[in-house]
């Protein structure tokens, strides 16, 4: 396992900048996600890290190992960067068995022959396709490709793993067997993974600490699962992870309104003292936040129903601005099912406040 550290990456297109000055700290032995809008970095900066693109300005580190540093000149070849990476198409090799698709890298690097089998057949211990070594890909699964992919990966370091949206092409069931097996597969080994996806879902699920990036380049929050949904820092952050609401705040006549649409709603909760409502103002908040209450003055009409089992989500006009609401089924069961056209009281709660 290995720590991974970004100081002041810059990398540019022309006049373009994709990165400014980025920097980014991965403990050893972490899951840390890379999430962000297409477009904003990710993958840039994971070809900084593998070695197959070149930043004008900063250091990357893995461990104590520099593996490149403008300043000083340093840039290591991608293939002696000892760096794992897992691919989203697996990129495994057809007409190449499981255990020769593992050893190729090794044999690329010229690994003693002993040693290259000996290592392929642990790590094909390590993510239980043993079994299957001797056969071809044709033969496996999507979830039994990706394994051997993973194998592959380890083969190539221990200490680190780059994984490029590793799941996309799953179905949804196997994506969630593979998020848990490669959870698994990280405890047990120990290795440190970047994983970037556009997948929050999966982020959420996966990560032990989560990198947002803002669409300039620029890292916008880190933290883990919970920091980043019960305590985001910017309006980006609460708007790209989970689904959220956002309704206008104004200020007439010395009260707050809740603008929606045409309609103004009297909006009686306190806001924070240093909210300028000269400026644009908008009120967030999460689907499970937004309660039906018949006595509450707040009032908004049911356009459409949807049941997804566990949940039943809601869109709700607010005047005319539209409103996702979420209630659990237990509370659907226990308070009563509101019907499509039905006009129902809304219960505000834990609202946050963004200045545009």
């Amino acid at each position: 396992m290995a720590k991974v550290r970004f100081e002041d990456i810059t990398f540019r297109y022309g006049n373009h900048y994709v990165l400014k000055n980025f920097s980014l700290e991965v403990e050893s032995g972490q899951i840390m996600c890379l999430v962000g809008p297409s477009g904003c970095g990710k993958t840039t900066l994971v070809r900084c890290l593998l070695g197959l693109g070149k930043p004008e300005t900063g250091e990357i580190y893995v461990g104590d190992r520099c593996l490149f540093s403008a300043k000083r000149r340093v840039n290591v070849p991608a293939e002696r960067r000892n760096i794992g990476i897992v691919f989203q198409d697996y990129a495994v090799w057809p007409h190449m068995t499981v255990k020769e698709n593992v050893l190729y890298p090794m044999k690329k690097r010229k690994v003693p022959k002993a040693e290259a089998e000996k290592r392929a057949m642990h790590a094909l211990d390590q993510v239980n396709m043993r079994e299957y070594a001797n056969h071809l890909p044709s033969q496996l699964s999507g979830g039994q490709q990706q394994r051997v992919a993973i194998a592959r990966a380890l083969v190539g370091s221990e200490d680190l793993i780059v994984m490029d949206e590793p799941i996309t092409n799953l179905d949804a069931k196997l994506r969630e067997q593979m998020l848990a097996e490669i959870r698994e597969i990280q405890r047990t080994i120990g290795t440190t993974i970047l994983y970037i996806t556009h997948d929050q879902q999966s982020a959420l699920q996966l990560c032990d600490k989560m990198a947002i990036m803002q669409q300039d380049g620029s890292l916008c929050q880190v933290g883990t699962d919970e920091d980043i949904i019960l305590r985001p820092e910017s309006r980006f952050a609460f708007e790209f992870i989970g689904v959220s609401n956002f309704i206008p705040v104004v200020r007439q006549n010395g009260r707050c309104y809740l603008q929606g649409g045409k309609e103004l709603i009297p909006w009686e909760e306190p806001i924070p003292e240093d909210l300028d409502l000269t400026k644009k103002v908008e009120l967030g908040i999460r689907p499970n936040d937004i309660v039906f209450d018949p006595a509450s003055p707040i009032r908004g009409k049911v356009k459409r129903s949807v049941f997804l089992g566990s949940e039943y989500d809601y869109f709700v006009l607010l005047g005319e601005k539209e409103l996702r609401v979420q209630q659990s089924t237990l509370d659907a069961i226990q308070y009563g099912i509101v019907k499509e056209g039905s006009e129902i009281g809304l219960r505000l709660l834990n609202p946050r406040y963004y200045e545009s």
